[in-house]
């Protein structure tokens, strides 16, 4: 699916349901907005805003993404007066997606309250790479291994709670977080037989609940 067109109460919530529907994040997808939306007055002629996401390209493996990427996470970090040693992991024997591994010692301000600013230097990164290679490339930042704990720790929480509310039917809201961590809850329980996902909310108050599926 290249291109996708949505509607939502306002342009933001509509935009965070295309990028949930398509798995990817808002540096990934060109935004075009069709119509606005109006609220209405006490409910009465409202409109719902319509967009359209296409999706970027992607870089091909021949560009020489590791090297470029590798340069400018550790000129980002020098400009920061951060030391520390940047690793690179492929998957799929070199393919993409890339991972920026930083590693060293007191990196706690790369990460901040809840990976805030850690998904901010990620998104950073590749924008800069993206301008550089004219292209979008799937890169992810993980710093001291943050990301692999929280995301297992996030697959952890879903099982559980998915027990709970097959045990006491009644739907469970997680705490409000980013589209990644979303995107693992919605992922982890995909599969599952008597629970289904859903996101609600807007902006950085989006959140994922959890319900029984309905037979």
């Amino acid at each position: 699916m290249k291109e996708l067109e949505v509607s939502g109460k306002t342009v933001d919530e509509a935009v965070q349901v295309a990028l949930e529907q398509l798995g990817v994040t808002e540096d990934q997808v060109e935004v075009v907005v069709l119509k606005k939306g109006k609220s209405g007055v006490l409910g009465m002629g409202a409109e719902e805003a319509k967009i359209k996401v296409k999706l970027l390209p992607v870089a091909g493996e021949k560009l020489d993404v590791v090297e470029v990427a590798k340069d400018v996470m550790e000129t980002l970090i020098k400009s920061m007066k951060i030391t520390a040693d940047i690793s690179v992991t492929q998957a799929n024997n070199g393919e993409l997606p890339v991972t920026l591994n930083v590693e060293g010692d007191d990196l706690g301000v790369l990460i901040g309250r809840r990976g805030q600013t850690l998904a901010s230097l990620q998104y950073i990164v590749r924008l800069i790479v993206a301008e550089k290679l004219k292209a979008w490339v799937p890169i992810n930042v993980d710093v001291a291994g943050y990301k692999k704990r929280r995301y297992e720790s996030l697959q952890n929480l879903a099982l559980r709670l998915a027990e709970q509310v097959k045990r006491s039917r009644r739907l469970i809201t997680l705490e409000p977080m980013p589209a990644d961590e979303r995107r693992i809850i919605h992922l982890t329980l995909a599969d599952s037989p008597d629970v289904t996902t859903q996101s609600m909310g807007e902006g950085e108050m989006r959140k994922v609940a959890i319900l029984l599926k309905k037979h």
